[in-house]
């Protein structure tokens, strides 16, 4: 195994960066998902803002357990900035995947409101999404959701007022309301054209190049070296890695059986269609008809 192969996140999750000596590695992960829009618009000159982890919050969402399942990980936090972020990573397609995000930041945000308390106390929700399948129809790799309230006749976008702003310390009524990011690793082309492709290149090789300065990848390099893996701890990421192979194989092979199946319906489909116009047309033409071969058709005729 090459020496510059790393531990893949999702299993660095579970077992390493939970310790608070290891946060920067998710600090700077996020700081270039979330704060890349806003931070790209500001002069070189300013500082750049920075996402901080205040701590992990432990929840039934984020224990390990004997009968968790291996192709799903996530873990949750919240940051100085008093916002609750869940870092979810999935590898088998999941259909409902889309109200699963909803679900999971519904529940938190009741979670952290207390009977009684008013809605101002409602915390913000981020959840990002880092999925190794293919959900929706889409050419990019990178999708942000938030709320916006548009005009429906002046196209406007409602502000929140100086009262709000003072209250929350908030301009956009977006800023309090849950916000999504979905990583759609398989679809990223390898090609790193800015700090946080770099992350996405390691999310998708489990490898960092030489030439990458996205924050946090300098520490993930040092901390998430497989080589430092030892005894019971190194034959367990093996283990994992290897269910994980296993699980893309039942589902690679669940769907071309799917797909077989359904090449046989659609070939019995036409015999049967050709069998209705044997004694109404010539092999010739019902061949054409059909996509059935000639000699398909003789056989059907004897």
């Amino acid at each position: 195994m090459p020496e510059n192969r790393l531990i893949s996140l999702d299993w660095a999750m579970k077992r390493l960066l939970r310790s608070k000596s290891n946060f920067g590695i998710l600090e700077g992960f996020l700081t270039e998902l979330i704060y890349k829009e806003k931070n790209d618009k500001i002069k070189k000159e300013e500082l750049k803002k920075s996402l901080k982890i205040e701590e992990i919050l432990e929840s039934e969402a984020n224990q390990e357990r004997e009968n968790d399942k291996f192709n799903r990980v996530d873990i949750k936090l919240k940051s100085s900035d008093n916002e609750i972020i869940i870092v979810e990573i999935q590898f088998s397609s999941q259909y409902d995947y889309f109200q699963r995000m909803l679900y999971g930041t519904a529940k938190n945000i009741t979670e952290y409101l207390d009977v009684g308390e008013d809605y101002g106390k409602i915390i913000k929700v981020i959840s990002v999404n880092i999925i190794y399948f293919d959900l929706g129809f889409g050419d990019d790799y990178i999708y942000h959701g938030k709320t916006e309230f548009k005009g429906m006749y002046q196209d406007d976008t409602l502000k929140l007022s100086t009262r709000n702003r003072k209250k929350f310390g908030k301009t956009e009524p977006s800023e309090l309301y849950p916000e999504y990011f979905i990583i759609k690793v398989n679809k990223f082309n390898d090609i790193a054209k800015n700090s946080l492709d770099e992350w996405i290149y390691f999310l998708k090789n489990e490898e960092i190049k030489s030439n990458f300065t996205a924050k946090g990848l300098d520490k993930a390099k040092n901390t998430l070296n497989i080589m430092q893996l030892e005894g019971e701890e190194k034959l367990n990421y093996d283990r994992y890695i290897e269910k994980r192979r296993d699980e893309k194989s039942f589902a690679i092979t669940k769907e071309l059986e799917l797909q077989e199946e359904r090449e046989k319906g659609k070939k019995e489909e036409k015999i049967n269609i050709a069998k209705n116009l044997l004694d109404i047309l010539d092999i010739e033409t019902i061949s054409l008809k059909t996509g059935l071969t000639i000699k398909e058709i003789e056989e059907l005729k004897k």
